[in-house]
């Protein structure tokens, strides 16, 4: 199954912590492949000698456990099973985020229990309140994104229908369809894929924000939504979402827009970027960005259109980006902007993304990084194929070239 082929790059960070005296939390939207990677762990783990009998998974979404979504039914279960256990128990929980008041159970089976602890969960909110208190220090978060391009290849290498087509007809897929595992387990034809997507989108936008939320003017959320899948790659800010939304007739405060986004956010559908000032060092409280988790889900509910390539070749380098680690914010330099100013550990990194590169915005995307004066690397990126510039250090290179490098 396409959806069972390994994903190393979170695979490693679980065995890191594998036998270790921290919960394992594995956060990301709905449908991007935690339920995989759990399975995945088990697999593991069975392959290291673990005794099935060791090893409890529960799945939330399936209603055969449905009676254990009561944390102290839960806890019982667990207890019950665990007693016969010899050496270490390994406890499986796929979308806790279902069970009211779940954290207790971890806490207590932590303190309990001799056991390694791998949860799954669908919303950021897992990682606020209590649970932060509780579990202060004993936890790790493991971060899943959709399928980066070298993912993607990797499952589109595993359908029949797929193996054929060229790297470059690939990519436009991967633009146009998004990383969500699951497209790659149907039959390739478009409106397939955008029928199972925009699926995926109504349930993440009912059950993980309207349901989880109590949103009741749910025609209000969509119409923000709408406006966030239409701007990508432009900065706004929650006044101005509400200016628009007034003059299509819909009053609301931007008090309710902040919520709203937040409840967004929370859910994984979209990532708020802010901007940072890089001469005075310091981040800025307006005309923020927001990037998509998942392109593919844009365009199952606006369609693909050709002319937001800009917009969708930057969200694509943001999440990859956040795939590899680096904290990343939007430059300002003077009245100029710089895409991505991307922080991690004693590193930066410089980007500017454009489709293709002229004579006539050469100036515009090197002028920016060229006027930072430090020695960090910097990078245009841009779809060119032939393109091999260096520009006082600042080097061209091909987005796909960037996408596929380890």
């Amino acid at each position: 199954m396409t959806d069972m082929i390994g994903r190393e790059r979170y695979m490693r960070q679980i065995r890191d912590f594998m036998d270790k005296p921290v919960v394992k939390i594995i956060t990301g939207m709905r449908r991007s492949g935690k339920s995989a990677l759990l399975e995945l762990t088990r697999e593991e783990l069975l392959g290291r000698g673990v005794p099935e009998s060791n090893i409890i998974s529960i799945n939330f979404e399936s209603l055969r456990y449905e009676a254990l979504r009561d944390f102290r039914a839960l806890y019982a279960e667990i207890s019950r099973r665990a007693e016969s256990v010899n050496g270490m128990l390994y406890v499986l929980l796929d979308e806790i985020q279902e069970v009211e008041s779940w954290e207790k159970v971890i806490n207590s089976l932590r303190v309990d229990f001799n056991c390694d602890i791998y949860v799954t969960g669908s919303n950021a909110r897992l990682l606020s309140g209590e649970l932060a208190t509780l579990l202060a220090g004993r936890y790790v978060e493991i971060r899943v994104y959709p399928l980066d391009f070298q993912e993607y290849l990797d499952f589109a290498a595993a359908n029949p229908d797929e193996a054929g087509l060229s790297r470059q007809e690939q990519f436009a897929d991967f633009l146009r369809f998004g990383g969500l595992p699951g497209i790659h387990q149907m039959k390739w034809e478009e409106s397939r894929i955008m029928q199972y997507l925009q699926d995926i989108y109504n349930s993440v936008l009912l059950k993980d924000v309207i349901a989880r939320n109590r949103i009741r003017d749910t025609a209000l959320l969509e119409g923000i939504v709408l406006y966030l899948m239409d701007n990508i790659g432009n900065p706004f800010s929650a006044k101005s979402i509400s200016d628009f939304l007034k003059s299509q007739g819909r009053k609301l405060s931007t008090e309710t827009v902040y919520n709203y986004l937040k409840a967004l956010e929370n859910a994984f559908l979209i990532h708020k970027v802010r901007r940072f000032d890089i001469k005075g060092r310091r981040l800025l409280e307006t005309q923020e960005k927001y990037y998509l988790s998942d392109l593919g889900l844009r365009h199952a509910v606006m369609g693909y259109r050709d002319n937001d390539i800009p917009g969708v070749l930057e969200n694509t380098v943001y999440l990859e980006l956040l795939r590899r680690g680096w904290n990343v914010h939007i430059g300002k330099q003077g009245v100029a902007e710089v895409d991505f100013v991307a922080d991690r550990t004693d590193e930066r990194l410089y980007i500017q993304v454009c489709y293709v590169l002229t004579p006539e915005n050469m100036d515009r995307e090197f002028g920016p990084l060229e006027a930072i004066p430090d020695n960090y690397e910097k990078l245009v990126l841009s779809t060119d194929t032939l393109l091999r510039i260096n520009r006082g250090g600042i080097r061209q290179k091909n987005i796909m070239d960037f996408l596929l490098e380890s």
